[in-house]
């Protein structure tokens, strides 16, 4: 089996590096494979709080190189490419991209997830020009001006946070009258005097000529609307949209069991439905996505497919040669 990897992970995000960095160190030929950007949702993270051990300062990219690093170190392949489709049925699965095939014995989804949008008119032709789904990249364009942002967990306050070191002044936008985010998270927002909040309401449409001019607003308890325009000097504004993610999952659709929003199903050891396959990090059924989880679903998925490896290819070696 000259040209078949023993474990290939799609999906070059925390989840994936770290089972990229388990196959490696356990002598596993190994293959780390991605689409586009290296380190998933992560890299768009201005700073990284709670994971255990974090280095004062240290940001999403910065801990993304990191990992990178180390499975370069210990002999982890990585490549480029989209893979279109997966024949998982045989012992070897195939994995099919644009650019090669790849054969594994075992394979980790390590997939992720991406941000939800609002899902308003105008919203898809003014992104990224006035909206934006990232305040790490998109902050800066907004020095001085006024921005809002959509949502009510924790990544929408924490972001809205970072933003108030750029805009001069954070509207918080939330459906609802409570936030969904954790104590600590809200007191800290609410003491920040460059953020204010406006709950209870949507946003219905995003409005402007080649860059964000205007935002109509909905109460979601009168259902009365307003349209709130930017500042005549400052000709724009921002809408940074923080209400959820999407599993990027469609591609196994019908290949492994997936729940109704379209996660992995998986058990405690990342096994799928199907044996050799496994799922780690956003893209599987869980009850936290976070950096913490992601690694560790990572680790776990790859030291049981190892075990699985090594059963499963032993005892074939063993009936061939019997």
């Amino acid at each position: 089996m000259e040209n078949v990897y023993d474990l290939v992970i799609i999906g070059c995000g925390p989840a994936g590096l770290s089972a990229g960095l388990y196959g490696a160190r356990a002598k596993l030929k190994t293959l780390i494979l991605e689409k586009s950007k290296t380190g998933g949702q992560i890299v768009t993270t201005h700073e990284i709080a709670n994971y255990p051990g974090s280095v004062p300062n240290a940001s999403g990219p910065s801990l993304i190189a990191r990992m990178v690093e180390q499975c370069k170190e210990f002999g982890a392949e990585m490549a480029k490419d989209n893979i279109v489709d997966v024949d998982f049925e045989g012992d070897i699965k195939v994995l099919k991209g644009e650019k090669n095939e790849y054969k594994a014995k075992a394979v980790i989804i390590a997939t992720g997830a991406t941000p939800k949008k609002i899902g308003c008119p105008g919203e898809k032709e003014l992104t990224g020009k006035g909206v934006s789904y990232c305040a790490t990249c998109d902050a800066d364009f907004f020095e001085d001006f006024e921005v809002f942002v959509v949502g009510g967990g924790d990544s929408a306050l924490e972001e809205g946070m970072y933003l108030t070191k750029f805009a001069r002044k954070v509207t918080i936008v939330h459906r609802r009258d409570a936030f969904r985010c954790a104590k600590s998270v809200e007191e800290k927002a609410r003491a920040n005097s460059k953020i204010e909040f406006l709950l209870d309401t949507v946003i219905e449409e995003i409005k402007g000529d080649g860059i964000l001019e205007s935002v109509v607003f909905k109460n979601t308890k009168t259902g009365e609307t307003h349209e709130y325009f930017a500042d005549e000097e400052d000709g724009t504004m921002g809408v940074f949209v923080f209400v959820g993610l999407d599993s990027q999952t469609k591609l196994f659709e019908g290949k492994v069991e997936m729940d109704e929003k379209g996660y992995i199903i998986t058990d405690a050891d990342m096994k799928t439905n199907v044996e050799g396959v496994f799922a780690a990090g956003d893209c599987r059924v869980k009850t936290l996505r976070q950096v913490v989880t992601a690694t560790n679903d990572g680790a776990i998925a790859t030291i049981v497919a190892e075990k699985y490896i090594e059963k499963k290819f032993s005892q074939e070696q063993e009936e061939v040669t019997m």
